[in-house]
């Protein structure tokens, strides 16, 4: 009985420890990411009054949910589920008394219709009225296109329906359901719809099939009275409220059979209690406005705040092609026509039978085959010129925009008077604050040389929008980034600018230019900017709400600055420059604010240059005004993102990630003090082993310059133990030590998260650049990084790989022509060949490369032929010979960003001097991988390449031998997942 009852013990004690060892977070497999969960943050959404939130839980091959809390209450979650989707569509009405949100088909139906190529699938809209329990306060609807409450009412649910399809109609139905009552009423044919601001309004319009009834109409959601606008046989579109939503606009396009265009006419609607309708046609202006232009369909017409001038586009009209002339043909012109399309249906490998041969035939009969294509007798070219400003691969990318482009005018009501605000010598225009004025600018004179260049100047234009009158700004203006163009006041009457250094306020009534920064003991310059640009200047973060003061940024501090000079500047957060503490921004809490409100609080992103920290600190106000220092109110070793107020209410919202911790959203009041948790992010995390912690590494590079790498320890790291690393970079990415990265498959293969978790340490050292030696910059900086992480005594230096993509893929192409330090390397879509890839194309944008190499990324003063020795120094095919270590390679047939060449270059040579290499193809992929399939199968490759190299697994044969083409199929149905 001792000995059963022993044996017992021992069972369970077994039992339990098998259990545990189950229960024991694992490293995460590739397999195990199609299912994981995790937090949409740009679907976080908060009810106005702030006790209610909600959000989406997405997987990338899993249905996912809408998580709903009551904020107050921790036990009060309810998970709702809502079918695959990748971005959640949730809404809060703003009486915080009502959640809508889509329901979409499962992901097993996705596929499944997919596969069956059946008709498309529809979503529903679930309605929840908000801490209640009864059935009757939730309720779904079928087949729904979009929705909307209708505004601070807070009345009504407005659901479009997807159209069933047949007939001309491009409306379908509007259901407008009646929150209260409970009772929904049914709007047909509604092509577009919109509430304004107080919801009291629904403006529609309707496109019925044979344009009968077509309209624009106002529905008066108190009465439920319905008004007609305007109706007419036309396309009605483009409703645009204004702000306060006491007026909208709108366009009608009618059909003329004369133009390819339809004829665009402006529809105005002000007065909602009796509305006054403005309709202006273009057509019937015998005076002010040209007869070869029309009202453009594609920019939104908006009325000015005083309500007395309607804005639009206008854009060429266009002839439509006349009929050719029908010319008899004699009985031989009709043979050999006859002949030439027989010839045409025989070959046509479609016709497959008898009965193929009689359709063709009719369609001969019919005169629907001819023996010639008139667009065959068109050459299918493009004329590259030497004068071109834009290349033509630039014009191609640009050519929908190019053909949509149109010019801003003004319509004023009381006169009936038309005036054009842009022509051709004016590409460009904003309209400023209250409509007072415009900012107009061009760059055509510049076009060719900054293409060439990359350095970029422009002419600027003041427009007096109650004239329509134009005057010269600034001409030959050098802008070497954003911050340095024109910036309007909040009440369009100042601008602030940067030249040569300096922000400087500009007056537009008295045309009083000040020097802003000249006499401030500090520079404005960001001298940590190693491009090859003039002067670039830190961010401004705006004007006051009251136009008198620019909140400037020097880089470390914040300053607010007076635009008047008749105040002194002040410095706002004090310690900024000396703590090495960088404020950031300021969190915009209030998404219907002009300007900077100064009588209120301001929240600040905090950053520690050396510690990577960061935070939120508050700069307070008192009766005096804005009280200089700001005061820290989170300061963690975190990423501290995101941070939002409830809409009527006192309460913030921020979000809170490290590296091995998954992002967060935190609740508190004012204060930020004893925040509380309420999300439940990524639920699966526990289950899963990430990485210990992270550690700073500061080094010295070559060059002198002070720098830090981020370590990541590896899952269940042991102190005195080394471990197998990877090395990633791009410039600069040590301030991602404490972000938090989800597991999933990137477009470059890469996931720093699922590395770790599977035992290996990362490394992330920094880079600073020297101009003219992009990639020896990279030899100086990461190289010293790498040996100061080998002296914590974590990485295990018989066994380091690196990796990088694009600019990244080009410094891990370059380094190992220098170095045998890296037992492997990755090396994703990496520029080779310098000298080659200066003259190649950008094909995602169409525009050059030399614009990039001389001014952006490449850091290269002048073109190869100017600079041959630096061009050829810093190009890792002309060093090639040096390569020892074992490269895997992922370039792309259809990269628009790096040449598909610069990669063969690159694996042609490395093959022709017998070195190991592999290069990885997808056909038809970009710069990046974007099929799914696709990241799966190189996410997986490359770590079986890392496995291999640095940890001893055995080589797979696609790594030991390669794949014939003839055995690719049968290599690849086995590995898929």
């Amino acid at each position: 009985m001792k000995r059963l009852f022993t044996f017992f013990w021992l069972f369970c004690l077994i039992a339990n420890l098998a259990i545990a060892q189950d229960e024991a977070p694992k490293p995460i497999t590739w397999k195990d990411i199609p299912t994981w969960k995790y937090m949409n943050n740009s679907t976080f959404k908060i009810s106005p009054d702030g006790k209610w939130i909600a959000y989406g839980m997405i997987a990338l091959e899993a249905d996912g949910e809408v998580i709903l809390h009551y904020v107050s209450d921790p036990d009060s979650t309810q998970n709702f589920k809502i079918g695959f989707t990748t971005f959640p569509s949730i809404e809060f009405s703003e009486d915080s008394k009502w959640i809508a949100f889509k329901e979409y088909p499962t992901f097993k139906e996705k596929e499944a219709n997919e596969k069956s190529k059946g008709k498309p699938l529809h979503d529903k809209v679930t309605l929840i009225k908000l801490g209640s329990d009864d059935k009757e306060d939730k309720k779904t609807f079928e087949n729904v296109s979009n929705f909307s409450f209708n505004g601070e009412a807070s009345t009504h649910l407005a659901i479009n329906l997807t159209k069933d399809g047949g007939g001309d109609a491009k409306g379908s139905d509007l259901l407008i359901y009646h929150l209260n009552a409970k009772k929904a009423q049914n709007l047909g044919n509604v092509a577009e719809f919109s509430f304004n601001k107080s919801g009291n309004y629904l403006a529609y319009t309707i496109d019925a099939a044979n344009e009968s009834g077509n309209g624009i109409y106002l529905l008066n959601m108190t009465n439920n009275s319905t008004s007609v606008l305007d109706s007419d046989k036309a396309s009605y579109k483009s409703i645009n409220w204004t702000e306060k939503g006491d007026a909208f606009a709108a366009l009608k396009m009618v059909k003329d059979k004369k133009y390819k265009q339809d004829q665009g006419k402006l529809v105005g609607v002000k007065n909602m209690t009796s509305p006054q309708v403005a309709v202006y046609d273009p057509a019937k202006d015998s005076t002010g406005f040209s007869k070869e232009y029309t009202i453009s369909p594609n920019r939104r017409p908006m009325w000015s705040e005083d309500l007395t001038r309607l804005f639009y586009g206008i854009h060429p009209l266009v002839l439509a092609k006349k009929e050719e002339e029908k010319k008899e043909l004699d009985k031989d012109s009709v043979a050999l026509a006859e002949s030439e399309a027989m010839k045409r249906i025989m070959s046509d490998t479609s016709v497959n039978s008898i009965a193929d041969l009689k359709k063709a035939l009719s369609k001969l009969d019919s005169g629907k085959v001819s023996p010639k294509d008139n667009d065959a007798d068109k050459p299918d070219m493009t004329i590259w010129h030497w004068n071109d400003s834009r290349l033509q691969s630039r014009q191609q990318v640009l050519e929908n925009q190019d053909k949509n482009y149109n010019f801003y005018s003004m319509y004023t009501v009381a006169t009936g008077k038309h005036i054009q605000l842009q022509d051709s010598t004016m590409r460009d225009l904003n309209i400023l604050e209250k409509e007072k004025y415009a900012v107009g600018s061009d760059n055509q004179t510049y076009e060719l040389d900054g293409n060439l260049d990359g350095q970029n100047y422009q002419d600027f234009y003041i427009v007096d929008l109650m004239t329509g009158e134009k005057k010269i700004l600034f001409t030959n203006f050098y802008l070497p980034g954003y911050s340095s163009y024109p910036r309007g006041s909040t009440d369009g009457t100042k601008l602030i600018y940067a030249s040569d250094g300096n922000f400087y306020s500009h007056d537009i009534v008295s045309g009083e230019e000040i020097n802003l920064t000249a006499s401030l003991p500090v520079s404005f310059v960001d001298k940590e900017d190693d491009h090859n640009v003039k002067k670039p200047m830190h961010g401004a973060l705006g004007w006051s709400s009251d136009s008198q003061y620019v909140l400037l940024n020097d880089g470390w501090d914040i300053w607010q600055v007076p635009v008047t000079g008749k105040a002194k500047a002040v410095n706002l957060t004090q310690n900024g420059r000396e703590e090495k503490i960088r404020y950031q921004y300021r969190f915009s809490l209030d998404p219907d604010e002009k300007g900077i409100n100064l009588s209120k609080p301001m929240y600040i992103r905090t950053y520690g240059e050396w510690t990577k920290k960061s935070g939120i600190a508050v700069i307070n106000t008192s009766k005096k005004g804005i009280e200089p220092g700001a005061k820290p109110l989170i300061w963690e070793d975190a990423s501290i993102g995101s941070m939002k107020k409830a809409e009527n209410a006192d309460i913030y919202f921020f979000s809170k990630q490290t590296f091995n911790e998954p992002d967060q959203i935190y609740t508190a009041d004012a204060s930020l003090s004893s925040p509380t948790k309420v999300t439940e992010n990524a639920p699966d995390a526990e289950k899963y082993a990430w990485s210990a912690g992270t550690r700073l590494v500061d080094y010295v590079s070559d060059k002198g310059d002070t720098l830090q790498g981020a370590l990541f320890l590896p899952a269940n790291y042991v102190e005195g133990e080394k471990y197998p690393t990877v090395v990633y970079y791009y410039e600069k990415l040590s301030q991602t030590r404490h972000n938090w990265t989800n597991p999933g498959y990137s477009g470059t293969g890469w996931n720093p998260n699922v590395y770790t978790s599977n035992g290996f340490a990362v490394f992330i050292p920094d880079i600073v650049y020297t101009m003219n030696d992009p990639g020896m910059s990279a030899v100086w900086c990461v190289i010293p990084g790498v040996k100061a992480a080998i002296e914590t005594g974590v990485i295990d230096e018989e066994n380091i790989g690196i990796h990088g993509h694009s600019w990244g893929g080009y410094q891990t192409a370059f380094l190992i022509t220098h170095t045998d330090m890296f037992k492997a390397a990755a090396a994703g879509a990496p520029l080779t060949n310098m000298i080659s890839m200066y003259d190649l194309i950008y094909w995602n944008s169409g525009g050059g490369n030399m614009s990039i190499f001389e001014a952006s990324q490449g850091r290269f003063t002048g073109a190869p032929w100017e600079n041959w020795d630096a061009y050829e120094r810093n190009s890792p095919v002309y060093h090639v010979k040096n390569v020892n270590t074992p490269l895997l390679m992922l370039h792309n047939d259809k990269d628009g960003a790096v040449d598909f060449t610069q990669g063969i270059e690159y694996y042609s040579a490395l093959r022709r001097l017998k070195k190991p290499v592999i290069l990885v193809q997808y056909k038809g992929e970009n710069h990046g991988l974007g099929k799914l399939e696709n990241r799966k199968d190189y996410s997986v490759r490359m770590m079986e390449f890392f496995d291999h190299h640095l940890k001893g697994a055995d080589a797979p044969v696609w790594m030991s031998k390669g794949i014939d083409k003839i055995d690719l199929d049968e290599h690849l149905e086995k590995r898929a997942f």
